[in-house]
């Protein structure tokens, strides 16, 4: 059950309060239902943003971008409207623990899935879903990003619970969930269903076809007049399935973690000793581990499994690289301490002629620019 707190506003991203949050109707698939929050990457590409506004290296997801508040932050208090935290687990990275140790206090050490390296996108996945198939064999999954931003986080949720109806129905099916493309971006992954997705198809699941990811401009523009949508990377769908996919398409690395687990004999509220222990393999097992993307080497070759449902207009965003950043800040009217400093360090570069006029320094003006 959801405990009620003191009534608050909504938060900037439109999400309601949680004493607005009551169970509804099938709660008891609720108590099925788990959240994954995957805040193990780096966050690179924004990396010359997130050192003027913190001074340090710290990947975007724990960097007060938003009205103060970390996108790790934000993404929390969505899921929590749906998900109870208690079946919510934080995918990390042990580089990172100075970073998010403070804003994750509260949150029990067996709700944070720590991996000793960043290996890629697919042991983050297989990891976590072993600890919550041992908790709950009926656990159906919603995987989010911790970075991303959307400007209406109540129809975003919508969204997530249009997705947990329908994986709660076909136990086999896994659900992407994509934002209606606005213009031929070449940085972002696509989606292509069987049938061209368009502004008027909402909601409606349909059999992807393939994915694409940072196509050639010409490519993007044919993507967008034939109403392909930007893939926002969230899934939906039972742990069980996702893990037989994982099973098909990578075996060998499935099976890796699936003995470590079984040799630990260990649950999702195992004692320390066992945790300890579970976590000893999977120190021998990263060490060994390539680098490895769920989508290009699982999803990709599964499409026979996979759905894609269109999210509508929640105003999406990865926010990846700073000028993503500041049109997003631009076209939703947020305001923050740091932009007037973003704006001098880009105005500096500007006025450098060696360093302004290429790279990230120049990336860095464009986006300075913008924020004027």
């Amino acid at each position: 059950m959801f405990r009620m707190g003191k009534r608050r506003k909504p938060d900037e991203n439109n999400s309601p309060a949680p004493d607005e949050m009551t169970e509804m109707p099938g709660c008891h698939k609720r108590q099925n239902r788990w959240a994954v929050i995957l805040a193990g990457g780096e966050g690179v590409r924004l990396r010359s943003l997130t050192r003027v506004v913190t001074g340090d290296d710290r990947p975007k997801q724990f960097c007060p971008l938003l009205a103060g508040k970390t996108l790790l932050a934000h993404t929390r208090e969505r899921t929590a409207h749906s998900i109870s935290p208690d079946r919510t687990l934080f995918v990390l990275m042990r580089a990172h623990e100075r970073f998010y140790v403070d804003e994750l206090a509260a949150v029990p050490s067996a709700r944070m899935v720590v991996q000793p390296c960043n290996r890629g996108t697919l042991p983050a996945t297989i990891y976590p879903l072993l600890r919550i198939l041992k908790a709950d064999p009926e656990a159906v999954v919603a995987f989010f990003p911790s970075d991303h931003f959307y400007a209406n986080g109540r129809n975003f949720m919508a969204g997530i619970e249009l997705a947990f109806g329908a994986a709660e129905t076909d136990k086999d099916s896994l659900i992407l969930l994509g934002a209606p493309a606005t213009h031929p971006e070449t940085d972002y992954g696509w989606i292509e269903a069987e049938a061209a997705l368009s502004f008027r198809s909402h909601h409606e699941l349909l059999r992807v076809k393939r994915f694409l990811e940072k196509p050639s401009r010409q490519v993007a523009q044919d993507l967008l007049d034939r109403g392909c949508v930007w893939n926002t990377f969230v899934m939906v769908g039972r742990a069980g399935a996702f893990l037989n996919v994982i099973r098909a398409a990578a075996s060998e690395l499935c099976q890796s973690f699936e003995f470590a687990h079984a040799q630990s004999g260990s649950d999702i509220d195992a004692p320390d000793s066992d945790a300890s222990y579970f976590d000893e393999r999977m120190n021998a097992i990263y060490a060994r581990l390539p680098v490895s993307d769920l989508s290009s080497q699982v999803l990709a070759s599964s499409s026979e499994r996979l759905r894609v449902l269109c999210l509508g207009d929640v105003g999406w965003s990865d926010v990846g690289n700073p000028r993503r950043l500041i049109e997003v800040l631009s076209r939703n009217g947020e305001k923050n301490d740091w932009l007037p400093l973003w704006q001098k360090e880009g105005m500096a570069a500007a006025s450098n002629p060696v360093s302004g006029s290429a790279g990230p320094a120049a990336n860095l003006t464009a986006a300075a620019a913008v924020a004027c």
